[in-house]
This record gives C-alpha cells, sequence and structure tokens, in this order.
C-alpha cells in the first residue's frame, strides 16, 4: 500500500521520522479512553468526509510469548481486538487496531492516523494528542511510583559452610 501524502515518488514508504509519530499516536490510542478520543476528534474538526474502507470489525488474534523473553516462542492465547480502516476526503488511508470490542475507539484511532499523514493536519495532530500524552506519562509515572514502594528485595545468605 502507497503512502501518497507523505511520499516523495508513488508507492514509496514514509520516512522513518512519519512512522515512529504514527507508532507513537498509536500506543496513545490504545491507553487512551474512549472519551479522549472523541474529544481530541471534536478539537480537529474532522469527522467530515472521513469514510468506512473497513468498518470496525471485531476478531481474535493468537498472543504468542516466550519463555524467560528468549525461549521459543509458545502460543499463550487468544485476544479480542477491533481493526478499522478509514480514509480522509484528502486521501490519505489511517489503519488502527485496538484490544477489546470498542468499535468507535477504533474508529476513531484510524481517524487520528489518517491524519497524522496528512501534511497540512500532522502538526495540529500531535498538538491535540500532546496533553493526553502528558496525562497518561503522569499517570504512568505515578503508578511506577507506587509499585516502587512496595517492592522488596531478597538476598541469598550464603552460610558460611567450604
Amino acid at each position: 500500500m502507497a503512502f501518497a501524502s507523505q511520499s516523495a515518488s508513488p508507492g514509496a514508504l514514509p520516512d522513518d521520522g512519519t512512522i515512529a509519530r504514527r507508532r507513537r499516536a498509536m500506543a496513545l490510542c490504545a491507553d487512551a479512553e474512549r472519551s479522549d478520543l472523541e474529544a481530541i476528534l471534536a478539537a480537529l474538526r474532522c469527522e467530515d468526509g472521513v469514510e468506512d474502507l473497513r468498518r470496525p470489525e471485531t476478531g481474535l488474534v493468537m498472543v504468542r510469548g516466550r519463555m524467560g523473553g528468549d525461549g521459543a516462542p509458545f502460543n499463550f492465547g487468544e485476544a479480542t481486538v477491533t481493526r478499522a480502516v478509514v480514509r480522509l476526503a484528502s486521501g490519505e488511508v489511517g489503519f488502527a487496531y485496538q484490544l477489546g470490542r470498542d468499535a468507535p475507539k477504533a474508529r476513531m484511532a484510524a481517524i487520528i492516523d489518517a491524519l497524522l499523514q496528512n501534511p497540512l493536519r500532522s502538526l495540529e495532530t500531535d498538538m491535540a494528542l500532546s496533553p493526553l500524552e502528558q496525562r497518561l506519562s503522569a499517570e504512568r509515572a505515578l503508578r511506577e511510583r507506587r509499585t516502587a514502594a512496595t517492592r522488596v528485595n531478597f538476598y541469598t545468605m550464603v552460610r558460611g559452610e567450604d
């Protein structure tokens, strides 16, 4: 799939900066509540001219794991995900996968992804996501501090026998 809005020539892939921005935005959308995304899209005023290329669909994906992080992969279980694909009136195509069954949230995340690819709207979209990123970062830091306060370190004692 070509990313026409960011490419210098048809069929060229976006640069690493665009990919990193989209990854960051999708991580924020995954951690956000639906109301957060509704507020962002309301501020961006972009619901007009959004076409569903693939209406939000719910399905299952296999979650894989590794013992110890580097062992042989194994099938851990299944997770419910919802995916959506939209196209803006300007031609950008946005994709989103969200854990769970929240179809409107998946569609809103896809719209945000498409807006990030639009050269005229990407900076505005980044600025709209910034307060959400700051809030989620503060919540994560608070959770980490609370967890660190309960940490117990266990040490193995040597008995002194040779």
